[in-house]
């Protein structure tokens, strides 16, 4: 293309581009350009999450360690944090408040015990996924990876934290005249269906602690009052007696009570099937396959906003 100047010389001009007239979005499309950290599809991001499985184990287990290192005790705080817990729960609500009213000495310290380590669990696992996104910013903004990938790993330390503590639970749980038995095979399907249901959670509360980051100043609040109607300390049927049906009900059907109960019907000989809701294990896995699959997905639909603003 050209044009004459005013003395008479010929200036020659390029042809327009044709994309010029492109859009950015016409642009990315025509060069084959993605936006950079774009959410993958569901089915690519859980193979992106399977790729990165041994990156979730060794995080997890570097988190463990490194989570008593600075005390003298070191790892023997994983024990010890809660067993305290239970001991102080027992000298207010054993001795003073008599919560263990229908059960004997025999069966209400280990259902104590058992109660505030597996609701340790889940509580330990919402306070750490709260805090999985905004928590770590510097890892989420300086690498490329599933964010996925952080409040499973800190599911995962709570679950190893826990199996360390099951050592001492097995130890009161003999103490008190209940020994190993074929019922002590549901332990496994228990916490399976615990470490779902947990892994759903913290990656709700993942995040949502990404976005308001404020929450995780709000959720200890929460879980204690979650840990009070959960039947940590006390059994719910004999507890609300005389109350109306439906209180006890929606008491016993919340999952962490689900989850204390099943694993004190599997290690306590004094704790029967007549202190269980009825379809337990139904409701059980339910509650793991709704939260963890809910919560998955739930995430997953923010995952390119993660570390950003």
């Amino acid at each position: 293309m050209s044009e004459t100047t005013q003395d008479g010389g010929v200036a020659v001009t390029e042809p327009p581009s044709p994309d010029e007239r492109l859009t950015p979005a016409e642009l990315a499309a025509k060069y084959g350009l993605t936006v950079s950290g774009a959410r993958p599809s569901l089915v690519e991001y859980v193979r992106r999450l399977w790729g990165r499985r041994h990156f979730i184990v060794a995080f997890s287990q570097a988190k463990l360690t490194a989570q008593y290192s600075q005390a003298k005790l070191g790892q023997l705080w994983q024990v010890a944090t809660p067993l305290l817990n239970a001991l102080v729960y027992y000298l207010i609500f054993g001795l003073i408040l008599n919560a263990g009213r229908g059960m004997s000495r025999d069966v209400y310290i280990p259902f104590l015990v058992t109660g505030v380590f597996v609701f340790t669990f889940t509580q330990s696992s919402v306070m750490a996924g709260v805090r999985a996104i905004s928590g770590n910013l510097g890892l989420v903004r300086a690498l490329h990876f599933p964010r996925a990938s952080l409040p499973i790993s800190f599911a995962l330390q709570q679950l190893q934290q826990l199996l360390f503590s099951m050592i001492v639970l097995v130890a009161v749980a003999c103490a008190f005249g209940s020994y190993p038995d074929l019922s002590w095979l549901l332990i496994v399907p228990v916490l399976v269906l615990q470490f779902l249901f947990n892994t759903g959670l913290a990656l709700i509360v993942a995040r949502m602690g990404a976005k308001t980051p404020d929450l995780a100043q709000l959720m200890p609040f929460v879980m204690r009052t979650w840990m009070y109607a959960s039947g940590v300390m006390f059994s719910i049927p004999i507890m609300l007696e005389g109350k109306p049906a439906w209180i006890a009900d929606v008491l016993q059907w919340n999952p962490a009570a689900i989850y204390m109960d099943l694993m004190r019907f599997a290690l306590i000989d004094g704790y029967g099937s007549e202190n269980l809701p009825p379809h337990v294990w139904a409701v059980a896995l339910g509650w793991a396959v709704l939260v963890a699959v809910g919560g998955f997905v739930y995430f997953w639909k923010a995952e390119e906003r993660y570390g950003r603003g």
